[in-house]
């Protein structure tokens, strides 16, 4: 008969996210989880605590000789329109309880859900992670979308089904050039072009010193992708890069990337490029269930794969943030009607209670 398993007695701790042995011994439990996302990472709540102005936090939960068992990112969010939560992890599309064994999970959960109820806010939000106990709500409305990419230019051209490969194709043959970096002009043409798209699908833009401070904290592991005609910036893409897979995380195109095809120009050039970066591995992000943005990632040879989401609210629903939600509907018309220079104006306000 085998003896029975026992786990050290831990206790969770708030760590400090401006303390450099803290961020190292957070980003090598990271590192070496099979499960750990860039979402995980000190750096990322920091980036966003420093671009949104949305309190960043990190539970760990450690034994008695300080070893880590688990952690869990936290963003206190807070926003007149949408309501105060704790998110985890905050402006991500993952996250959620990080452990390397069952006995951090509960205690983990209990400590985020006291916090929450501590600093007065009425949901907690696990995007993903460990389930937690009973009593919470699930989300299964996502899909996430990752696949392998292939040894050359040419092979990863062949990979895509046949449909978009034209596309492609058509792409390559028009006036359009394409540059990565990190550099002012890069960084302004990108945020002019993504706040162009996100107001054309009716939603607002996030602070322009999001994509700054995540560019400063992730250093040379992240970068901006852009697709000129001429001069003129058509399509851009800011990327994480992390353990051998890129994350196109906000990209867009302007009105006219659609006929000139930039978005598909766009796409198979941080493949490429991605790869020549090391890369094996292509994170498509996540898109709801039975949307255009799905269906247009399966066309790109991407197998789709669920992904579950866990809120829980103090009192009545949690809250409901979705753009696609019909509660919303007048609201995202309204929105794209609005001229660019106000939305860029006041979108950011809302942008960063999101979480």
């Amino acid at each position: 008969m085998n003896a029975p398993i026992s786990f050290p007695k831990l206790t969770v701790r708030d760590a400090d996210l401006y303390d450099d042995n803290d961020c190292a011994r957070i980003t090598a439990f990271v590192e070496a989880h099979p499960g750990g996302t860039p979402f995980h990472l000190p750096q990322w709540s920091i980036a966003v605590e420093r671009g949104c102005g949305q309190r960043a936090r990190m539970l760990v939960a450690q034994d008695a000789q300080g070893a880590l068992h688990g952690i869990l990112p936290l963003t206190e969010t807070r926003s007149p329109l949408f309501g105060n939560a704790m998110v985890s992890a905050g402006f991500a599309v993952g996250g959620g309880v990080l452990a390397s064994d069952d006995a951090a999970v509960t205690p983990l959960v209990d400590a985020a859900w006291a916090l929450t109820q501590n600093r007065g806010c009425n949901t907690l939000e696990l995007r993903g992670g460990a389930r937690p106990a009973a009593g919470w709500q699930c989300d299964d409305s996502y899909l996430g979308f990752v696949g392998d990419l292939a040894q050359s230019d040419e092979e990863q051209l062949s990979a895509i089904p046949r449909k978009q490969r034209a596309e492609i194709r058509k792409s390559l043959k028009g006036d359009l050039t394409v540059e990565t970096g990190r550099d002012a002009r890069q960084r302004r043409d990108h945020y002019a072009v993504y706040a162009e798209s996100v107001r054309n699908l009716g939603t607002p833009v996030f602070p322009k010193r999001l994509f700054t401070a995540m560019l400063e904290e992730f250093g040379e592991s992240a970068d901006i992708l852009v697709v000129r005609e001429k001069q003129r910036p058509v399509a851009a893409v800011l990327s994480l890069y992390w353990r051998g897979t890129v994350y196109p995380y906000w990209g867009g195109g302007v009105h006219a990337a659609r006929t000139l095809r930039a978005n598909e120009r766009m796409y198979y050039a941080l493949m490429c490029h991605a790869r020549r970066r090391g890369c094996a591995r292509f994170d498509f992000g996540r898109s709801k269930v039975g949307t255009g943005p799905a269906a247009y990632k399966k066309n790109w040879g991407f197998t789709p794969e669920p992904l579950t989401y866990w809120a829980r609210a103090r009192d009545g629903e949690p809250r409901k943030i979705n753009p696609l939600s019909p509660k919303y509907r007048l609201q995202v018309a309204a929105w794209k009607k609005l001229p660019l220079w106000a939305a860029n104006r006041i979108g950011p306000l809302i942008a960063k209670g999101l979480g």
